[in-house]
C-alpha cells in the first residue's frame, strides 16, 4: 500500500516567529492578504497585529472577523464574497482551528467557486487554495497545519469533513507567545483535543513509523507540559513544548487519519454548536475502551507514553492503563465529566450515531462499529 505524508511546505516555530510573516507572504508574491480570524474584540485585534507585520513588508490587507467558534457555511460564503470584493490574491488565518478551518473554505470557494457543500468528502477540491499562511494560537487543533477542515452545513445541523492536500497551508506558524492569553479552560480543551489526535492516529488502521513517532512524542509532551501549561499561562516552556506536541499530533493525524472520537464528536459540535476540543476529551476514553480489543499492543504503548508503570502486567491490564491515565488528565485539567453537561440529550442519542456512522473519520478507526455500539458509547459518555 502506498502511503501518503503531507504537511506545510514551511513551519516557523518558537517565541517571535509571527514576526517573520511579512517575510514569507512576499515570497509567495502576494499583493493584497484576507486576514480570517474569529469574532469579537480579540480577533479583530490579532487580525490587525498581523495586518501590521504584513504592511511593513509592504504587503497590503483586508480582514475578515467572521469565523465563529464552529465556523459555518454562512461565514465561508460571507468570506469568500470579501474576499473577491477586496481583490485579494492570498489568505492569511490568525486563531485556533475555527478561523483556520473558516479559512480553507473561503479559499476552496475562493478558488473554485460554487458552494462550500460541494467539496464535502475526501478528494473533493479541483484546484488548489491561494497562497494561505496560518498563524496558530492555541495548543490543540493542529488545524494550521494539516489538510483536514470542518465546517458546519447550517441546513443539516452536521459537521461537514473536507479532507483534501490542496488545502494544506504554505507555511504554518507556531509562536507560542501568542498562546499565552488562552485561559485555563481553552487551554485544557485544546491540550485534549491533541491527545486526541495523537491517540487516534496512532490507533489508526493506516498508521506508519513516521506517523508512530510523531504521535507518541506528541502523547509523551502532553502528558508531562499540559497541566503546568494550564496552571500557569505565563509559562513558556509549558507553551513552547504544548505547540510542538499539538504540531506533532497533526503530523501523525495529517497522514494517518482519525476514528470514531472525532466521527462522534462532530456530531455534537454540529448538533449543539459545542467545543470540539471539549468534545474529544470526554469522548476520548469511552471510545479508546470501546477500541481496546482491537490494538491492545499499542495502547500499552500509549500507556508508557503516558507515563504508566506497565512492568509485571498483563497486556490487557498494560492497555487499560492507558484508559485510565487519560481519565486522570481530563480530570486534572477540568474536563467535564460527561457531555450531558455540555447540553447533550438522551433522546438525540439515535440522530447522532446515524451521522456518526457517516463521518468520513470513522473510517480509519481500529475496530468497527454498529450503530447500537456508537449509541452504546454516545450513552456511557453522559
Amino acid at each position: 500500500m502506498v502511503y501518503t505524508y503531507l504537511n506545510p511546505a514551511v513551519a516557523l516555530m518558537g517565541a517571535g516567529a509571527v514576526k517573520e510573516i511579512g517575510t514569507w507572504a512576499k515570497m509567495l508574491n502576494a499583493k493584497k492578504a484576507l486576514i480570517v480570524s474569529g469574532k469579537g474584540r480579540h480577533g479583530k485585534a490579532l487580525a490587525e497585529d498581523i495586518g501590521a507585520y504584513l504592511k511593513e513588508a509592504g504587503v497590503d490587507f483586508a480582514i475578515f472577523a467572521g469565523a465563529e467558534p464552529n465556523p459555518t457555511d454562512i461565514s465561508v460564503h460571507e468570506g469568500a464574497a470579501v474576499y473577491k470584493k477586496e481583490a485579494c490574491d492570498m489568505i492569511v488565518a490568525v486563531g485556533g482551528g475555527s478561523p483556520m478551518d473558516c479559512a480553507k473554505g473561503i479559499g476552496i470557494v475562493a478558488t473554485n467557486g460554487g458552494e462550500i457543500y460541494d467539496y464535502e468528502g475526501a478528494g473533493k477540491v479541483p484546484k488548489a487554495l491561494p497562497p494561505f499562511i496560518t498563524v496558530n494560537t492555541t495548543a490543540g487543533t493542529a488545524s494550521e497545519m494539516t489538510n483536514f477542515a470542518v465546517i458546519t452545513d447550517t441546513r443539516r445541523h452536521v459537521k461537514m469533513a473536507l479532507v483534501d492536500w490542496k488545502t494544506t497551508a504554505n507555511v504554518a506558524i507556531n509562536d507560542p507567545e501568542l498562546m499565552k492569553s488562552m485561559p485555563p479552560a481553552l487551554t485544557a480543551a485544546t491540550g485534549m483535543d491533541a491527545l486526541t489526535h495523537a491517540v487516534e492516529a496512532y490507533v489508526s488502521t493506516i498508521a506508519t513509523p513516521t506517523t508512530d513517532a510523531a504521535a507518541l512524542m506528541a502523547i509523551q509532551l502532553i502528558s508531562k507540559w499540559l497541566r503546568p501549561a494550564v496552571a500557569n499561562g505565563d509559562d513558556m516552556v509549558a507553551r513552547d513544548m504544548m505547540a510542538h506536541a499539538e504540531y506533532l499530533a497533526g503530523i501523525a493525524f495529517n497522514n494517518a487519519s482519525l476514528g470514531y472520537v472525532h466521527a462522534m464528536a462532530h456530531q455534537l459540535g454540529g448538533f449543539y454548536n459545542l467545543p470540539h476540543g471539549v468534545c474529544n476529551a470526554v469522548l476520548l476514553p469511552h471510545v479508546e475502551k470501546f477500541n481496546l480489543i482491537a490494538a491492545p499492543d499499542r495502547f500499552v504503548d500509549i500507556a508508557k507514553a503516558l507515563g504508566e508503570n506497565v512492568e509485571g502486567l498483563s497486556t490487557i491490564e498494560a492497555a487499560n492503563k492507558a484508559i485510565d491515565a487519560i481519565k486522570t488528565l481530563s480530570v486534572d485539567v477540568g474536563i467535564p465529566a460527561g457531555v450531558k453537561e455540555l447540553g447533550a440529550q438522551e433522546k438525540d442519542i439515535p440522530t447522532l450515531a446515524d451521522n456518526a456512522m457517516k463521518d468520513i473519520c470513522g473510517l480509519t478507526n481500529p475496530r468497527r462499529a454498529t450503530k447500537d455500539e456508537i449509541i452504546a458509547i454516545y450513552r456511557s459518555a453522559m
